[in-house]
């Protein structure tokens, strides 16, 4: 079958058409995407203004579309920490429903991260052992450990790189006094949770999702996005030990020639950093593994996991 998940996170509305069925991989088909920076839509009370309700409608509504185009059976539709942390969701939610006929089901940040931990081990399997599953997105940080294919430990943290850029640097390039004072932020968020997730034992191996840490691993000399999704590629704590101090100088400009950075993650490539590099220091981390599934791929998996299986 043909399914679309529709993703209605921070930055953007991802709608990703995938052939799955029960008990086989599912198989990209085709992706549709819009920057909407939902989170930089947001006034002063926290709530989503006209011009954004009517944005992220007109959006949704082109998605529906596309996955009709492209025979979709069914669309998952879902949103993240952006609608869910608004202070007028419910009439957002209501809004998108009544216009587009699309409900969209808000995840916390512990779903988020239970979700993308499934598709974590999904993709290396049970040989991997205990898995620390890392992932930035753009309004949270989420943190995962276990065995299994649920979660022990499941933890959301407002560190998404776009709300860090937006709350805390807003230079170009930024003051290093506001460089110092947002890894400090940082840094003392993560450590909140270190002690619920190291008290469970040593991870077997670590691992890291999302655009953030693709682009990371890109510009410290991972291989690129179109020699394949089977290539491992890895970021070194090292890495970026090294590149902070050099984002942490270069303007939004200088960051766009960086291999594999688009324009318009430019902007919170340094707040990502920031994370991630506080992230694996405070779990004595030295790499990380990237995972080209995350999110999306885990709503298909849990979904798929509840449809019947076909008789032999």
């Amino acid at each position: 079958m043909r399914l679309g998940v529709l993703d209605v996170g921070s930055n953007t509305v991802h709608l990703l058409v995938m052939d799955a069925h029960p008990g086989a991989r599912p198989l990209p088909a085709h992706s549709h995407k819009v920057e909407l920076r939902l989170a930089e839509l947001l006034d002063e009370h926290g709530a989503v203004g006209p011009e954004g309700v009517e944005r992220l409608v007109s959006v949704i509504a082109g998605a529906v579309q596309a996955a009709e185009d492209k025979g979709c059976e069914d669309v998952l539709p879902f949103a993240t920490s952006a609608v869910r942390e608004a202070t007028n969701a419910d009439e957002v939610l209501e809004r998108v429903r009544s216009e587009t006929g699309v409900d969209l089901q808000v995840l916390s940040g512990e779903d988020e991260a239970r979700l993308t931990f499934l598709a974590v081990r999904r993709w290396f399997g049970w040989s991997a052992g205990k898995l620390l599953v890392l992932d930035i997105g753009g309004g949270s940080l989420e943190i995962a450990y276990g065995m299994d294919e649920q979660p022990d430990a499941a933890v959301s943290l407002p560190l998404g790189a776009g709300r860090l850029t937006a709350g805390w640097l807003p230079g170009d390039p930024p003051q290093p006094d506001d460089v110092r004072a947002l890894r400090r932020h940082a840094r003392a968020q993560i450590a909140r949770a270190v002690g619920e997730i190291t008290r469970l034992g040593a991870p077997d191996h670590v691992v890291a999702t999302s655009k953030t840490f693709k682009q990371l691993a890109r510009i410290a000399g991972a291989a690129r996005s179109a020699e394949g999704l089977y290539v491992p590629r890895t970021l070194s704590r090292k890495a970026l030990e090294d590149w902070v101090p050099r984002l942490s100088t270069m303007t939004v400009a200088d960051r766009c020639t960086l291999p594999g950075v688009s324009a318009g993650r430019a902007p919170q490539l340094l707040a990502g950093a920031l994370v991630a590099e506080g992230a694996m220091d405070l779990f004595g981390v030295d790499d990380v593994e990237i995972c080209p599934w995350a999110l999306r791929e885990g709503v298909i998996l849990r979904h798929l996991d509840h449809l019947p299986v076909p008789a032999a």
